[in-house]
């Protein structure tokens, strides 16, 4: 795995709707800070290697990046930064925002947006990424707020040709059923990685997997370490498994997820070339069962669902 000559497709792809992905993607969300949109840390990366990760990425065959208007830092946006280096787009690449979260112009958190404010995110999202419509927009939810009024009005933007296909964020089971009732789910963002798989996450993997529907997580490179990264040392079960793929502990994560059912697609987030060339690489990498099954059984939190 120390060569990292391989491109995006070696993962294989999936659909997203009728617009086609390989399953390896990009996560714009680190571009614009060292820390992450839902952190107090600001310090923003360079722009032009930003720009330049970005360009390498398409080049490595990704064409599928994850983004939202509310990942920014006070110089900087992450939409901005993909209109910049990649404007005007390659015509399979295929951009995934996201709506839900409010947040001022000085970064501060405001509250949820309204079914009538959500028009305003997918018009913004829409003008700094500098085109005529939105391919996916994902409705990221929180506790507090039915998922009912917000997508159906998605719905109601997707009918008028703004949006072209719907997703979820954050999400339980329920609330896939209950959007599904109202407009068609082409995927699903959820928190779920080694060391970090919530009670029920599984569950909701396996639902989209049933339906068709993609199962795209984030903290899948930083599990338990969430927006601050992994941080802590890794468990010797992984770091044993790397050595014997000669690959980083990185790469053994994301082939992990990968290999959790062809539904599964991984966004590594990153503002650091070499990394980006081993995240593309880590499609390749294939574990054997008795590795999944060793790697699936670290950090489960109690009441999570293991099988």
């Amino acid at each position: 795995m120390t060569s990292y000559s391989l491109t995006a497709a070696a993962a294989g792809t999936w659909r997203l709707g009728d617009l086609t992905v390989n399953r390896i993607g990009f996560g714009a969300m680190r571009l614009t800070q060292n820390g992450a949109a839902f952190s107090n840390e600001r310090t923003p990366h360079d722009r032009d290697r930003a720009v330049a990760v970005l360009r390498r990425a398409v080049e490595l065959g990704v064409n599928h990046i994850d983004t939202a208007a509310f990942y920014f830092s006070p110089l900087r946006s992450a939409n901005e930064l993909i209109n910049r280096a990649l404007g005007p787009y390659p015509d399979d690449l295929v951009i995934t925002t996201k709506v839900g979260p409010g947040r001022d112009p000085s970064g501060d958190w405001t509250d949820w947006a309204s079914p009538e404010q959500l028009r305003g995110q997918v018009q913004e999202n829409i003008r700094q990424l500098g085109l005529d419509h939105l391919d996916v927009v994902n409705l990221r939810m929180n506790e507090n707020r039915s998922v009912a009024d917000l997508f159906g009005a998605l719905a109601e933007l997707r009918e008028e040709g703004l949006i072209r296909h719907l997703g979820l964020s954050n999400v339980r089971p329920e609330q896939i059923t209950e959007a599904l009732a109202i407009a068609p789910v082409v995927c699903v963002q959820n928190p779920y990685g080694i060391g970090e798989r919530r009670a029920g996450s599984r569950e909701v993997m396996r639902m989209c997997g049933e339906l068709g529907i993609a199962f795209v997580p984030f903290y899948a490179i930083a599990g338990a370490g969430r927006e601050s990264g992994t941080g802590a040392a890794e468990h010797e079960t992984l770091l044993g498994i790397a050595r014997a793929h000669d690959a980083s502990p990185a790469q053994v994560r994301l082939a992990w997820t990968l290999q959790n059912g062809p539904h599964v697609l991984a966004i590594p987030g990153t503002g650091n070339p070499a990394h980006l060339e081993a995240n593309v690489a880590a499609g390749a990498l294939r574990l054997t069962d008795e590795e999944m099954a060793r790697l699936t059984a670290l950090g489960q939190p109690a009441g999570a669902d293991v099988a």
